[in-house]
């Protein structure tokens, strides 16, 4: 009985882990390497670097899409990828991760080249719009084993990349105090100061009494 509970509970783990999908926002029930993930916590890094993933997840599109056998940005790819680079510019301590993906049209190998083309478009993008490139890494993905719509045929909504959080920056002097709440509640203590609602002249005819 024992035997078969810790067999059923090996197919259920590698169950989840095979069904998450690159690029989706961090997720503290994937733990990777025990040792590195345990200094992670103890440092308050992890639960941090989740919190970051799930804020960017919720705040801005991760994802856009392209047209078929093409890694080329449209209006509205670039549209998302302005908003993702004006959230990232809030946070120069963390990395991030570009994954590419294709649709199911065409062999494994071109589609592994195709994924990489769109992924580094997306990340010579966002390095245009002012973001450090060693804060940014583009990894393929291919449409085959990762699609969000199951067809082999042509599909925009797989051909895509989606932008995560993957990480902090290890040499920033923040990273190295330690200070992630800081890092991930300093615009919050910025948010909490409401906007003056005095035009200019009312400003100054009020300095002057």
């Amino acid at each position: 009985m024992i035997k078969h509970a810790t067999i059923l509970a090996l197919v259920l783990s590698a169950s989840a882990c095979a069904h998450r999908q690159a690029g989706e926002p961090l997720d503290n029930a994937f733990h990777g390497a025990s040792t590195s993930n345990n200094a992670a916590v103890m440092s308050g890094e992890r639960d941090y670097a989740i919190q970051l993933a799930q804020r960017f997840a919720d705040e801005v599109p991760t994802t856009i899409n392209f047209a078929f056998d093409d890694a080329r940005l449209d209006g509205e790819a670039r549209a998302v990828l302005d908003r993702q680079a004006a959230w990232i510019k809030q946070f120069p301590e963390v990395r991030f991760r570009v994954f590419g993906h294709t649709d199911s049209v065409g062999s494994t190998g071109y589609n592994k080249s195709l994924g990489q083309r769109r992924a580094r478009a997306a990340v010579n993008y966002l390095v245009g719009r002012g973001i450090n490139r060693r804060r940014l890494e583009a990894v393929v993905s291919y449409g085959e084993t990762q699609p969000l719509i199951l067809t082999e045929s042509r599909e925009r909504r797989n051909r895509r990349t989606v932008t995560e959080v993957s990480g902090f920056m290890k040499r920033h002097p923040s990273v190295l105090d330690g200070k992630y709440a800081q890092i991930i509640y300093r615009d919050y203590v910025a948010s909490a100061v409401a906007p003056s609602t005095l035009t200019s002249e009312q400003s100054l005819s009020s300095g002057l009494e």
